[in-house]
């Protein structure tokens, strides 16, 4: 279970508290040490030294909402625990904090942090440890230095490397919402596209049939017009029903899909295009996703034929066995001639539809005529996200 961020917050303040504390504790504790010949001991007035103690550790309480405060504070209370001879320890309240100012704060202010860290915390070690108090060998203050740079340095170390890691999956997470915004987009564009340009080249085409014939055939041209009037209604409803869902307002109806095939196939036949449909399919109903993309890539092929070659001839084939469903497209062109590739963006429509699901798809003019489209959707396949 995931831990709410506030609650989490909390939990880290309350264990800075208590290392902060049990830190000040032991720095009191080193401070009624008596000195011996390897260690010298403080020999200060007791409130010195437990002001020295709360300098040191009561910082590692506030490092995360205040860190270079805390940084500062606890390395001048080592600092001055080195020049009295209190430490016993290498200045691992400074390490704590100097890892929150690596992880929090950009590095163009952490880096001249942890700098000026390094520097006093040597002249500190070194002027405590051989000059104040000749404890040490200068080869010794120097030992004694270096492990105090190593946990310095070490906690700054850990921090920068989460604060890299976490920008890494920050950059990580905004590319995917940025990929799944333009991914939506592109869905939106091509269902749009889908309803708009099958149901308007309908209209148009008859139209078109409709302007030509009104004043020598009146019964076809009224045809037409009848023909223009469902096909306007049927997209009305369809656009409302797909701006409602985007704002929200609809409830999500079933996407059209193989079922839905024959009622594509009499549309364009209104258009003139005598359309033989031929669909096979198992006992075993597609998934949703493929079967929507079987009908769209039926329905962008047939709006092509519509405005490019009616009135012509069109095979429609869809068969399905365990693994593949095959879509076959082909029509006969235009009348006494060829015809030209459809162009907009309805041929890289059909190749999103079928490369989202891993599949293979082809269209272009046949060599004795007319223009062919062919898709293959693998039935195990998963929409790709990536």
């Amino acid at each position: 279970m995931r831990v709410p961020r506030r609650l989490h917050d909390v939990h880290l303040l309350a264990l800075d508290l208590a290392t902060a504390l049990l830190i000040a504790v032991v720095y009191v504790g080193f401070t009624r040490m008596s000195g011996d010949g390897v260690q010298p001991g403080y020999s200060g007035p007791a409130w010195a030294g437990v002001l020295v103690a709360a300098a040191v550790g009561l910082p590692v309480a506030v490092r995360r909402p205040w860190p270079v405060p805390a940084a500062v504070t606890a390395l001048a209370g080592a600092s001055a625990a080195a020049f009295l001879d209190i430490t016993r320890e290498p200045w691992i309240a400074v390490g704590l904090t100097l890892y929150v100012v690596a992880l929090t704060v950009p590095p163009r202010r952490s880096v001249p942090v942890l700098a000026v860290s390094l520097a006093l915390a040597a002249g500190a070690v070194l002027t405590g440890e051989a000059v104040v108090t000749p404890a040490e060998t200068w080869s010794g203050a120097v030992g004694v230095a270096a492990v105090v740079w190593l946990v310095l340095g070490g906690g700054w170390a850990a921090g920068f490397a989460v604060r890299t890691r976490r920008a890494r999956e920050a950059d990580r997470a905004a590319h995917r919402a940025e990929r799944a915004l333009v991914e939506e987009r592109l869905r939106i564009a091509r269902e749009l596209h889908d309803i708009v340009s099958h149901s308007l080249s309908l209209i148009v085409v008859k139209a078109g049939v409709a302007g030509h014939v009104a004043r020598r055939r009146p019964e076809e041209a009224e045809d037409a017009l009848r023909v223009i009037e469902q096909t306007g209604r049927a997209a009305m409803t369809e656009m409302r029903r797909a701006l409602g869902v985007l704002r929200a307002e609809a409830p999500l109806a079933p996407a059209p899909g193989v079922d839905a095939l024959p009622l594509l196939a009499d549309q364009a036949r209104r258009a003139g295009v005598t359309v033989d449909l031929t669909v096979r399919i198992p006992d075993e109903r597609l998934s949703a996703g493929i079967s929507l993309a079987v009908h769209r890539i039926v329905q962008e092929s047939l709006t092509n034929t519509v405005k490019h070659a009616a009135p012509t001839h069109c095979r429609v084939t869809v068969e399905a066995d365990p693994r593949t469903v095959r879509i076959d497209v082909t029509d006969d062109g235009v009348r006494g001639g060829g015809r030209m590739s459809p162009g907009g963006h309805g041929l890289i429509g059909m190749r999103e539809r079928a490369t989202m699901y891993g599949g293979t798809f082809s269209a272009g003019p046949r060599p004795e005529g007319g223009f062919a489209v062919s898709a293959r959707l693998p039935l195990d396949g998963t929409r790709r996200n990536e």
